[in-house]
């Protein structure tokens, strides 16, 4: 019996090392571009150190077969299953390094880890030959050879333990049968945490070269197939000739640049974002919701602009992060987000304002494994990072991490020591369940909805004291508060999903550089929050064309629209009407105006099919 455990622990251990022997390789290889990157040493060491929870996330998923087998052979042991799992692990380890060679081979174009994309590439081996230089080619394919065949021998000469002559013992089996699967879930999950693992894990470096060595390739490619498999050849939201559909396009986002208002006394103050965890409309009063649920949101309104006709474009955090900072609007069956190749190709408000002059810091009192955000803001450019690990240890907490107080309290006295001008955003997480905030519940109604509504008095509580602190701070005078949702919520209204008013959530503009003849007033202006980049940058005097998704909300030529999706299909509003369509059985729902039926319809699918369009080929 002994045998059979000590097998399973050298497989497991054998995989990890085969993973670092790939790593190693790729960065061999590239070491030309590391040394003139200036990659200091000790962050190529990091990759090892980094890559190792993914790592073993991935050996725990190979696992699964050699423990059945294993499993097995604690009672019945004949010698062929050894050539069986020796031949599961050849065929791993053949195709895991074709994925490490071919990483190689594409990194030096693409910048990218390799994708879903080769799939459809493989189907034409002639074009991946002609488009590759001769000698890359053939030397890939060495390396390739090299790689499977000595890991294959390392396996089966180092690693591999036959398993025969085993005494059988009953307890033993049992155990082995009932406690392996509970570690293997542990493992290939990353942990006992509620959010499993994902690529964020192995994301440290501002360096992209170290991080795509540091993600396991066949993690990585597991995702992104599981991703796109409802997609791999074509785009499932086609409704129009897409020369039809740029027209459209066109003609929404036509406006006079040189029109926009300027709503600001200077055009180079701090920014502060506050993006608030899943607040829908219906908790501001001044946006049709109950009085008495954020009483110091409504005190902030007198010295901002409220914007009340704003929704999120999607549902999920990961979306709501790509809106704001990429400028690029949800779509239904995956986040760009969980893409690294894909969000690369997105621009970036944190790298306009680092380019103007900006320092930048980021603050979520949580993990930001969820949905790969950290992979994502990394991407960004925030100089400075900060989720639950890095902060204080005596700070309170609950189930998701750091109370909201506690990390606006943190971020209020750390953004001092920033250079200015300074972009900071702050990421809050009591309006999440479980809502376990330490206010109590001081609401005593709202239904289904209770706990939501008494998360959300909590951290509004918190804004308040942050804003009393804010106002003591040298920094304040001359900085520009943004607060906004990432998405919206399920509210005590108990609106149907697809409704606008679900998707409806509040932004506002806050502070002293707001000129004083706006303060306390609305803006009426339809949007998005991916239309912050645009209207942000606009009053900076910043350029923001490469956001092309985002409009800019100050401008009155600018059309008013608004998007939304669902997971299979659309939202469209525009100030006439709207309607919500699902692709699945093609119908309609919300149609507020037949006469004008063809033309918004029109808008919306064009919307969707051309935002879909671009994420499938970036």
């Amino acid at each position: 019996m002994r045998k059979i455990l000590l097998s399973f622990l050298r497989q497991i251990s054998f995989w990890i090392l085969f993973f670092n022997l790939t790593r190693l390789i790729f960065i061999l290889y590239y070491m030309n571009i590391i040394l003139v990157e200036k990659v200091k040493f000790t962050e190529i060491f990091g990759i090892f150190y980094y890559s190792f929870k993914l790592d073993l996330a991935t050996s725990c998923y190979i696992m699964v077969v050699p423990f059945l087998i294993l499993a097995v052979q604690s009672v019945w042991n004949p010698r062929w299953l050894n050539l069986v799992n020796k031949i599961y692990a050849g065929i791993i380890i053949t195709g895991y390094s074709l994925t490490a060679a071919g990483e190689m081979g594409i990194y030096a174009e693409w910048k990218t880890k390799l994708t879903y994309k080769v799939i459809k590439y493989l189907r034409h081996p002639a074009e991946i030959f002609n488009s590759a230089e001769t000698g890359t080619f053939y030397w890939l394919i060495v390396i390739f050879l090299l790689m499977a065949a000595v890991s294959i021998v390392l396996y089966v000469r180092y690693f591999y333990l036959n398993v025969d002559n085993v005494r059988r013992n009953p307890w033993f089996t049992v155990a082995f049968v009932f406690i392996t699967p509970g570690l293997l879930l542990i493992g290939l999950r990353g942990g006992v945490q509620a959010i499993p693992i994902n690529q964020s894990q192995s994301y440290f470096s501002d360096h992209n070269i170290l991080n795509i060595a540091s993600v396991n390739n066949g993690f990585n490619l597991y995702i992104s197939i599981f991703e796109n498999l409802k997609n791999f050849d074509h785009n499932p939201y086609i409704f129009m000739n897409k020369d039809v559909a740029a027209k459209i396009m066109h003609k929404l986002y036509q406006a006079e640049p040189d029109s926009t208002r300027s709503m600001l006394k200077t055009s180079r103050p701090n920014v502060v974002l506050l993006i608030l965890e899943s607040w829908s409309a219906d908790l501001i009063q001044d946006l049709g919701g109950e009085p008495g649920i954020t009483p110091e949101f409504r005190k902030l309104q007198k010295d901002g602009i409220l914007f009340d006709q704003v929704y999120a474009s999607g549902s999920r955090s990961e979306q709501g992060m790509a809106s704001i900072f990429g400028g690029f609007p949800a779509h239904p069956i995956s986040s760009i987000t969980v893409q690294p190749d894909k969000f690369v190709k997105l621009p970036s408000m944190v790298k306009v304002l680092k380019e103007a002059g900006y320092s930048s810091a980021f603050y979520f009192g949580g993990q930001l494994i969820y949905g790969n955000i950290k992979s994502y803001i990394i991407f960004n450019g925030f100089e400075k990072i900060m989720e639950g690990d890095n902060f204080p240890k005596s700070m309170p907490q609950g189930k998701l991490g750091i109370h909201d107080e506690f990390t606006l309290g943190y971020m209020v006295e750390d953004i001092g020591k920033m250079k200015q001008p300074f972009f900071s955003a702050l990421f809050t997480l009591s309006t999440h369940s479980p809502y376990d905030q330490p206010y109590g519940r001081p609401l005593k109604w709202g239904d289904n909805e209770h706990e939501y509504i008494n998360g959300a008095y909590y951290t509004d509580h918190s804004l308040g004291e942050f804003f009393a602190r804010a106002k003591t701070k040298s920094w304040y005078n001359n900085t520009l508060f943004i607060i906004v949702a990432d998405h919206s919520h399920n509210s005590y209204r108990n609106w149907h999903p697809f409704s606008k008013e679900y998707h409806k959530i509040p932004m506002l503009f806050y502070g002293n550089p707001v000129r004083d003849e706006f303060k306390g007033t609305v803006e009426h202006k339809m949007g998005n929050q991916h239309d912050i980049a645009a209207t942000l940058l606009g009053q900076l005097k910043l350029p923001a064309r490469e956001f092309h998704y985002s409009k800019d909300l100050f401008n009155p030529t600018t059309q008013e629209f608004a998007f939304y999706t669902t997971e299979d299909g659309l939202g469209w509003i525009r100030p006439y009407g709207y309607f919500t369509y699902d692709k699945g059985p093609d119908f309609y729902y919300w149609w507020t105006d037949p006469k004008l039926a063809d033309s918004v319809r029109n808008e919306g699918k064009a919307y969707l099919q051309t935002v879909f369009g671009e994420y499938m080929n970036n």
